[in-house]
């Protein structure tokens, strides 16, 4: 199947940044925390990026300027809503909807029929002309609740009354509007930018998701840029551990905005979901683990403690040293935090407090998934299925002869 000329524009472009560049996959997708073959699919056009930031974080590295980039953006966005076409027809039952209330304007037509009902008297439509200013005379009809209109001005009346009676401790109540100007200077645009992604698999290829469906009704599993829209069909929950993606940029090219500290808030806590996990394992990946900030939900004050990465893709597996607080981030220099959550023994609903200061202003700004917690679930003993190709079906760790 040729693909779309949107998509192969977009992979062009990016099959450029990295020619330029002239690094391997692996080195570039260690910084940009994804694994060589995710990155490869990015400049063939087999995958499009489920998100931008990861191609404008590709862009910086690469050296390109801001024209290059709005160009690169818009690329993405045509080759991001081809892959949407493609992945979902749902299209052909809008069209059905809209013939709805096509058919609607049909029976009004009879509606205006009576209208024929004063033809039989003839000389009457040639008084129906006169007839026309007497509309104005309609109004006086309109005066006929003119009793209501009392009451609801005697009614007003005992409300002013009441309130000049109880008019200072009203206007008490009302002081504190006032200090609504206060918030609003924190409604001032934040020094910096900041998006996530949440639907990450480790590699680029391993993850659990929990779905409360039988084998038959799961679809064989995305790739990974389309996990999103899988899991969002599915209802899934990420099982036993969830990778989220920070990238944090600064507005300006000089002035830096420190990051000082990322905190972990959970909402709530709940036994895990007794549902079934299924795997997305594919057999890639694995070469490249990034640092990360490791998180255990299972504590009671969840900490993000920041974890070494590894570079197996050499001959020789090399250590990436963890990097703790504080950051410092520029408009031409972003930096991406890799959160991995993790929990055994709770459904738990959770969010991140990022703290930074810029120019004497500090702050806190709250990380959720699209304004919702994140929601990560425990595994241990749901059934685990994984998918066979071969079949085309899910089938159990012992029919696969995998384990745990």
């Amino acid at each position: 199947m040729p693909k779309d000329a949107a998509v192969e524009e977009f992979a062009g472009l990016v099959r450029a940044l990295k020619a330029r560049d002239g690094r391997s996959y692996e080195a570039l997708g260690r910084r940009l925390s994804v694994s060589a073959s995710t990155l490869h699919r990015y400049c063939s056009g087999a995958t499009v990026p489920e998100e931008f930031p990861v191609v404008d974080r590709l862009a910086l590295l690469c050296g390109a300027d801001e024209e290059e980039r709005r160009a690169l953006e818009a690329a993405w966005t045509e080759a991001d809503r081809a892959r949407r076409r493609a992945a979902s027809p749902a299209p052909t039952p809008v069209p059905a909807v809209s013939a709805a209330p096509e058919s609607n304007p049909e029976p009004s037509a009879p509606e205006p029929g009576p209208g024929p009902a004063p033809d039989p008297t003839a000389p009457d439509p040639s008084a129906a002309d006169p007839s026309a200013p007497e509309a104005p005379r309609a109004r006086p009809r309109r005066g006929a609740p003119a009793p209501l209109l009392v009451a609801a001005a005697v009614a007003l009346v005992v409300l002013a009354l009441a309130a000049a009676l109880l008019g200072h401790p009203t206007r008490t109540a009302s002081a504190p509007a006032p200090a609504s100007t206060a918030p609003g200077r924190t409604a001032a645009p934040l020094p910096f930018t900041w998006s996530i992604g949440s639907q990450l698999w480790e590699g680029g290829c391993g993850h659990t998701y929990l779905v409360d469906r039988a084998p038959r009704a799961v679809a064989p599993p995305p790739v990974a840029a389309d996990s999103g829209a899988w899991a969002g069909s599915h209802g899934a929950v990420h099982g036993g551990e969830a990778l989220v993606r920070i990238t944090v940029q600064g507005r300006s090219p000089s002035d830096a905005v420190v990051l000082h500290a990322l905190h972990v808030r959970v909402v709530d806590r709940a036994a895990p979901l007794p549902w079934n996990a299924y795997r997305m394992d594919n057999g890639c990946g694995g070469a490249v683990t990034p640092r990360h900030f490791a998180v255990d939900l299972d504590r009671p004050r969840p900490l993000a403690r920041p974890v070494d990465g590894l570079d197996a893709s050499g001959a020789e597996v090399r250590k990436i040293p963890a990097v703790s607080f504080p950051y410092k981030v520029t408009s031409s220099d972003p930096e991406e935090l890799l959160v991995s959550a993790r929990t055994a023994g709770c459904d738990c609903r959770w969010y991140l407090e990022l703290e930074w200061s810029a120019g004497g202003r500090t702050g806190t700004v709250r990380i959720t998934d699209g304004g919702k917690p994140f929601r990560t679930s425990g595994t241990r003993g749901r059934p685990a299925y994984v998918h066979d190709s071969a079949e085309r079906r899910w089938i159990t760790d012992s029919d696969s002869g995998q384990t745990g």
